[in-house]
């Protein structure tokens, strides 16, 4: 169901207004027509509704809100239909900490005012409290993950008064498109070395052959920072691997599980190999190319 909630977020993860692709209104009533035709088909059995309201949220008003309407669909739907639907999903969207200043309420928080103010609600309408479900895939996955970025090169923008060092590193918009679809903004740290240098302001970029390809938009690294050097960027467990492509046939990076200080491969590097499985003629040439003794076999 879209509840029509104003969830403060960017609006390309926003998912409950009126004007976008996902869902049956609840304005419109798009939502109770949507509910009538399961009702009516003998081989389809309702068992509760869903809304999500959009990603990375921080306002747990705009949950109670989501809440408050879609317990009303369930009470509609009890007094239409003679039905008590048993679940109720509140879907994801949990924000999680990119930078310091990010404040997510912690798990136990928020899953207690979602439910009070369900069983409230319910006990109004005078409904039985359904089965209460989220999804915090974010909150799960985001933290969980860093990302380890080499620095390839090191340059210095005067801006009239202050510089800027740009640190261009061997990965980007291919691997993390989030800092360019959504202004998505990371921490991150020099995490090779101890740094000497001073701390100076700082735009970590990709290697594509795009402007927008940042990676971390404004931070503060060592002024002694140089190729070869390790940029360690947090929070990239959540929508970094999933959203990866070989944009400038650049192959993703490996996937590595750490665990009690020992490391295990979880997903290999791609290769040159695996960029061309697919391009046939780039395959044939690239075999007719090698001398005999280093073809695979046939």
């Amino acid at each position: 169901a879209t509840v029509g909630v104003e969830a403060h977020t960017h609006e390309f993860i926003a998912t409950a207004h009126e004007d976008q692709k996902f869902g049956f209104s609840l304005a419109s009533g798009a939502a109770h027509e949507a509910i009538r035709r399961v009702l009516a088909l003998p081989g389809l059995r309702l068992v509760g509704v869903h809304s999500h309201i959009g990603s990375q949220i921080f306002d747990t008003a705009a949950f109670e809100v989501a809440a408050h309407r879609v317990v009303g669909l369930l009470r509609d739907v009890r007094d239409e239909h003679d039905v008590e639907l048993p679940e109720l999903n509140l879907g994801g969207g949990f924000g999680i900490a990119y930078l310091s200043e990010d404040d997510p309420a912690e798990p136990k928080t928020l899953a207690s005012s979602l439910t009070a103010i369900v069983t409230e609600e319910c006990r109004t309408s005078g409904l039985p409290v359904p089965r209460l479900a989220v999804e915090p895939g974010r909150a799960i996955a985001g933290p969980g993950t860093v990302s380890l970025y080499e620095v390839g090169t090191v340059k210095l923008v005067d801006l009239g008064g202050h510089s800027r060092m740009y640190v261009s590193v061997d990965g980007g918009m291919s691997d993390n498109i989030r800092a360019a679809l959504y202004d998505a903004t990371y921490t991150c740290v020099l995490a090779s070395r101890t740094g000497a240098g001073r701390p100076m302001l700082a735009r970590v970029v990709g290697k594509h052959c795009e402007t927008g390809d940042i990676v971390v938009r404004d931070t503060w690294l060592p002024e002694d920072l140089v190729p070869g050097d390790l940029i360690a960027v947090a929070g990239t467990g959540a929508y970094c691997r999933s959203m990866a492509s070989n944009y400038n046939q650049v192959g993703r990076p490996p996937v590595l599980g750490v665990k009690d200080g020992q490391t295990d491969t979880l997903v290999r590097r791609e290769t040159t190999e695996d960029l061309w499985r697919l391009d046939p003629v780039l395959a044939t040439r690239r075999l007719a190319s090698e001398p005999p003794d280093e073809r695979p076999p046939s």
